[in-house]
């Protein structure tokens, strides 16, 4: 049985913004709830394997997670610079190449890197893993996580009509790279200072 505590954390971990929400809320926009999907289910996979993993292997993460933190992070934050980047040049006339939306693979993978993703997942397995088995955690975790993104995801959809004009979408898209950007600084300083 699960703590009644668990439920309060994982909603409030999940639905709070961070990398995920803000990527499908701008894929949202971009392309629709329906192509945003992979994404979407991507990312609870991936939070899901990732709890599995560090409910497992719970005392090698602990005596490992103050050395690891730090480059777990860098190459984190540099991969959402690079994503802040790409969000920001999102829809520009000048490029090419039709842009796609995450896949489900891609959404799952993306946990790897995502730093917010990892304290959730090992805060998880932490405090709840040992007296409710991993596989109730894992599941119950998915059962969670999966409406929190939903929501950022129909909010994207949501305003997809309101921003079909070129300049609101490009307002949009910079003001969420924007925000990945103040998220990455938070994540970076946070990291440094620790």
């Amino acid at each position: 049985m699960l703590d009644p505590s668990f439920f309060s954390y994982v909603t409030v971990m999940s639905i709070t913004p961070g990398p995920n929400n803000l990527l499908l809320a701008t894929s949202g926009v971009n392309f629709g709830m329906r192509r945003t999907l992979p994404m979407v289910f991507g990312i609870m996979i991936g939070c899901a394997v990732q709890t599995a993993i560090a409910g497992m292997a719970l005392e090698l993460l602990l005596h490992w997670m103050a050395t690891i933190r730090l480059p777990l992070t860098l190459v984190g934050c540099a991969y959402l610079l690079w994503l802040s980047w790409k969000l920001f040049r999102a829809g520009a006339p000048e490029l090419r190449a039709k842009p796609q939306p995450m896949s489900l693979l891609g959404g799952a993978c993306f946990q790897a890197i995502n730093p917010k993703a990892w304290l959730m997942a090992s805060n998880v397995a932490l405090l709840y893993s040992t007296s409710s088995g991993v596989l109730t955690v894992m599941i119950g975790f998915m059962l969670l996580n999966l409406p929190c993104i939903l929501v950022w995801a129909a909010l994207g959809d949501r305003l997809r009509s309101h921003l079909q004009i070129e300049w609101k979408r490009r307002l949009f898209n910079s003001l969420m790279a924007l925000s990945l950007v103040a998220t990455t600084a938070w994540m970076l300083v946070d990291a440094l200072a620790a």
